[in-house]
């Protein structure tokens, strides 16, 4: 099952175990009085020149990172276009930037997402490949999860024979903190339908790598 959250009213659900409680949603005031609590917490003046204004425009910028919490990955995938031709092989949209942030440190992860699809009923429209990803990158997230709620909406929208999505990110929490190592990367892939036969694996990701045009 994966996990839709929206925010439209007041009162919403902000996990996946959210049929066990309600959260109400802070108001801006409450938004930014915890940013001005956490720039006490390090160590410095919320009220100083420069950071008299910072709480409103980190409440503003979490609005920003985190909209797809107000965004139904569903909608997105609504339409599937059925005249194709009789089209049949592989759809590939490679190269797909994002960010997102760690749910454990809520410090950024950023990378590009390479995501293809086997058709049977019908296309759907390649920016909507792209929005799909903006929408589960802009959640607290681990890569992981990420990487399977991207496959698992695509194969419950389109009903493809096989779906296939491969997400490469560096994460601010390992570079940043803890061990320091800048410059590593994590890998991460999902396979339904005909991409768990290792060929077909093998294909995708000789087209993934192939040299750009």
């Amino acid at each position: 099952m994966i996990p839709v959250v929206k925010s439209l009213s007041v009162e919403r659900a902000l996990s996946p175990s959210a049929d066990k409680f309600l959260v109400r949603q802070p108001t801006q005031e409450q938004a930014e009085e915890a940013v001005r609590t956490l720039i006490l917490w390090a160590g410095d003046d919320p009220s100083r020149e420069g950071l008299i204004e910072t709480p409103p425009r980190v409440a503003k910028a979490f609005r920003e990172f985190y909209k797809g919490y107000r965004e139904d990955p569903d909608e997105i995938l609504d339409r599937v276009f059925e005249e194709v031709e009789g089209y049949q092989d592989m759809v590939l949209v490679r190269d797909i930037p994002f960010y997102s942030h760690c749910e454990h440190h809520m410090v950024p992860f950023v990378g590009k997402a390479h995501i293809a699809y086997y058709p049977s009923k019908g296309v759907v429209g390649l920016s909507k490949l792209a929005r799909i990803v903006d929408v589960y990158a802009r959640r607290l997230q681990t890569q992981e999860a990420m990487t399977a709620q991207i496959a698992q909406v695509i194969d419950k929208a389109l009903e493809p024979r096989g779906v296939a999505v491969l997400i490469e990110a560096e994460h601010m929490c390992m570079s940043m903190r803890g061990v320091q190592k800048q410059g590593s990367s994590t890998m991460t892939t999902q396979y339904t339908g005909v991409f768990k036969d290792p060929t077909e694996q093998v294909r995708f990701f000789t087209m993934v790598k192939s040299p750009a045009l």
